[in-house]
């Protein structure tokens, strides 16, 4: 399988590009702005660094050859998404894991929804909601990842996901969770093909994470 990473200077990015090396025999793609300055390659017979932007259609439709799979690490903005979006049906590419956040069907209950509200501000949370919906209707195979509040903690590799209409409790998730949850779909997409999934760490039902 060959595996475009889009964000892939981002923290997930290169956590996820660790495990694909260490644990697959997959190709990458990584793409990211000035990938040649902040990445490097560890197995050349296997990696291929492009640098551009969500914008430049022209060098995502470049990096898109004969991928597989392209997982997006980034929706904070909807006319992005949206590009990317066309350059994979121009491409006739029809597989996206793409990471997002928390809220964006108003499913976060509580005294946490209510400062998660305040913290990331309404605003955010809409931007993230158009690229969302983007995704969902795009009549691509997409597995969307909500995710909850971030932190790293090696070892941990707990989680736990909601279905989309179920109410969103968890207050943080490992960076290394999410990796975990992303290998698990890659072997087995389709259990979760054309989900909306909540990702939380188990029993962190609280009113904000713990490193607030």
């Amino acid at each position: 399988m060959k595996i475009l990473i889009l964000g892939a200077a981002g923290q997930i990015g290169r956590m996820l590009t660790e495990r694909l090396l260490a644990e697959t025999d997959h190709q990458l793609i990584l793409y990211a702005r000035n990938a040649v300055r902040r990445l490097h390659i560890q197995e050349p017979y296997r990696e291929k660094i492009v640098s551009g932007d969500f914008e430049d259609t022209a060098t995502l439709a470049q990096a898109m050859q004969d991928v597989d799979l392209v997982f997006l690490n980034d929706m904070t903005y909807p006319e992005p998404t949206q590009n990317i979006i066309e350059v994979m049906k121009q491409e006739k590419k029809s597989w996206i894991i793409c990471a997002s956040v928390l809220g964006i069907y108003d499913e976060v209950v509580g005294e946490f929804g209510k400062w998660n509200v305040r913290m990331v501000g309404q605003r955010a949370v809409n931007r993230h909601k158009e690229s969302a919906r983007i995704v969902e209707t795009s009549g691509l195979h997409y597995t969307l990842l909500r995710l909850t509040w971030l932190y790293n903690q090696k070892g941990n590799e707990n989680y736990e996901i909601s279905q989309k209409g179920e109410p969103f409790t968890g207050a943080q998730v490992t960076r290394e969770a999410v990796v975990r949850l992303i290998m698990d779909i890659l072997s087995d997409p389709e259990k979760y093909r054309n989900n909306s999934l909540g990702v939380v760490e188990p029993n962190t039902n609280w009113s904000k994470p713990s490193f607030y």
